[in-house]
């Protein structure tokens, strides 16, 4: 018997793999910035100085807010009832801070780089898990529609 078989537990699908990496990630930024605020915020490649002094107390409770959403991913990375609403929450907080990132570059607060420095960590989890929780919102229709 496999170990899914014996737990009742189903395997890690296509898009809980991408889940199970983007909530890793997410937890390693947060540890780093647990850790080692300083250093978080002079090297991270997204160039943070430029949106301001370095405050270690602020750094860290950003970093409580990555630790948690990074549980929420790494839960919602095996299929259940869960999964949808997990997404949800985390797509909900990459959105807000992918916005927040919009208005300061649009209000010039940052130059125009950061429309590029920002795409990976910033844009691009919040559009992947925005398409993520429609999809596990569709799933979760469908599957009380059968019921």
């Amino acid at each position: 018997m496999t170990g899914s078989a014996t737990t009742g537990r189903q395997p890690v699908d296509a898009p809980g793999f991408v889940l199970l990496v983007f909530g890793g990630l997410t937890l390693a930024n947060a540890a780093w910035m647990l850790v080692a605020p300083e250093a978080w915020y002079q090297h991270l490649p997204a160039g943070v100085p430029d949106f301001g002094p370095f405050n270690p107390h602020f750094v860290r409770d950003i970093g409580c807010a990555f630790a948690t959403v990074g549980i929420a991913l790494v839960w919602a990375a095996r299929p259940g009832s869960h999964r949808y609403a997990a997404t949800a929450v985390a797509a909900l907080f990459f959105v807000a801070h992918a916005l927040l990132h919009v208005f300061d570059t649009l209000r010039g607060a940052v130059d125009a780089t950061h429309w590029l420095l920002d795409l990976p960590g910033v844009y691009l989890p919040a559009v992947v898990l925005v398409v993520l929780a429609r999809r596990f919102a569709r799933q979760t229709e469908n599957e009380q529609g059968t019921r």
